[in-house]
């Protein structure tokens, strides 16, 4: 809390104190009462009161978040050169005063909805892209002074709601607005959306830095399209679902192909491989009949033969 109000208060308590005084003395006077006005006391109200008044103009108290700029008409320019930082400081009383601009991270909010971005109602930025699509993008730019150049920002400014409304925020809609008009809608909505992203930040950090202040962080929040586009986006997505269904039912019928025709395949290899087998069993028992019958026919012609023979003779 600075110390400078506390001063200015008892101050004035003093002064107030020294004029109901002397008022009280001359009341006393005009009911022809014997009264004197103490020089002691009205001079320890009078150099009290102005003497506090004057420390209270005079100390400026400066918080950590917080740089101050000497508004002096003693100094060429109108302030002084350089920035108060945080601490304690003495400036010249009742001549010069202090503008306070906040150093600590801000952020300024667009959107689309209702009471969530700093302007009330629907404040997200409008672009049209190279396809000639409307869309609605929501952002959110952090960004803080830089304390070295705290001075020049004040002379072009002259306040932190000046900067605020007359550069962050038209800058930022400004350059969304020229960037994303350089992609086409689906790029936006998809594998681009990051590129964008960041071509606009790296954008604005240059802009930022011409008036002293730092992007700390560009957020695109949300991207929304027109009715009719979202609409179309709506039948593509089904039209997309609905080739995707017909690819896997395509698919799984190929599926279902390919194992019956490998059942068909193993059921005729089967018979193929029962019928040889069948063939070998009957090979193989007639090999064993014509083993059995050659020597009965050999014998049958040595008899023929031995009985033939002596009939000859």
């Amino acid at each position: 809390m600075s110390i400078s109000p506390i001063l200015s208060i008892v101050g004035w308590a003093l002064i107030i104190g020294l004029g109901l005084y002397i008022f009280y003395v001359a009341t006393l006077r005009s009911q022809r009462r014997d009264a004197k006005v103490n020089i002691i006391i009205v001079l320890v109200l009078l150099i009290g009161g102005l003497g506090l008044n004057t420390l209270a103009s005079g100390l400026v108290f400066v918080d950590q978040f917080e740089a101050g700029v000497v508004v002096s008409p003693l100094t060429a320019g109108g302030v002084r050169p350089d920035p108060l930082t945080a601490g304690i400081h003495w400036i010249i009383p009742f001549v010069e005063s202090v503008d306070r601009f906040s150093i600590a991270k801000q952020e300024y909010t667009m959107s689309g909805s209702t009471n969530e971005g700093a302007l009330q109602g629907n404040d997200a930025v409008e672009a049209r892209t190279s396809d000639g699509q409307q869309v609605f993008i929501d952002a959110t730019v952090r960004y803080y002074v830089d304390q070295t150049k705290i001075v020049e920002l004040r002379r072009t400014w002259q306040s932190q709601d000046r900067y605020i409304q007359g550069f962050v925020r038209p800058t930022t809609r400004n350059v969304i607005y020229n960037t994303a008009s350089q992609y086409k809608v689906e790029e936006i909505y998809g594998a681009k959306r990051t590129e964008l992203q960041q071509r606009i930040q790296e954008e604005l950090m240059a802009e930022f830095l011409k008036q002293g202040l730092v992007l700390d962080a560009l957020q695109l929040r949300n991207v929304t399209f027109s009715a009719e586009y979202a609409q179309s986006i709506e039948q593509k997505q089904i039209a997309q679902q609905q080739s995707e269904q017909a690819k896997l039912l395509v698919q799984k019928s190929q599926q279902e192909a390919d194992q019956l025709r490998a059942k068909v395949k193993g059921e005729a290899d089967a018979v193929v491989l029962r019928a040889n087998g069948d063939a070998e069993v009957l090979r193989f028992d007639a090999a064993g009949h014509q083993r059995v019958i050659d020597p009965l026919v050999a014998r049958v012609e040595d008899i023929q033969l031995g009985a033939e023979g002596p009939l000859v003779g």
